[in-house]
């Protein structure tokens, strides 16, 4: 079995582009800080919906991680309306 090292993130591997391989990273990490808000106020999809302005299918999604369907701006503006700092986020 070989087992391949990356140089740095995973997103780095998967995206060749530069700038795409950043763009999934700011991605990554503004679903890990609107899952792990989800999860530490214990809110349930609707009430985290509710709080951050979207459909529940839209916070289903990115509680699975479907990152396809979101652009970066409507991700800030969810972190953002539940009181989370996208600029700190994204450093």
């Amino acid at each position: 079995m070989n087992h391949d090292i990356t140089n740095g993130s995973i997103f780095d591997e998967l995206e060749k582009d530069a700038g795409k391989a950043e763009q999934l990273k700011i991605k990554a990490a503004l679903f890990d800080a609107i899952v792990a808000y989800i999860e530490e106020n214990k809110l349930t999809q609707e009430k985290a919906a509710e709080v951050m302005g979207v459909q529940r299918s839209r916070v289903s999604d990115v509680c699975r991680g479907k990152m396809s369907g979101f652009t970066i701006d409507a991700l800030v503006a969810m972190a953002a309306r539940a009181g989370l700092y996208p600029l700190h986020i994204a450093a």
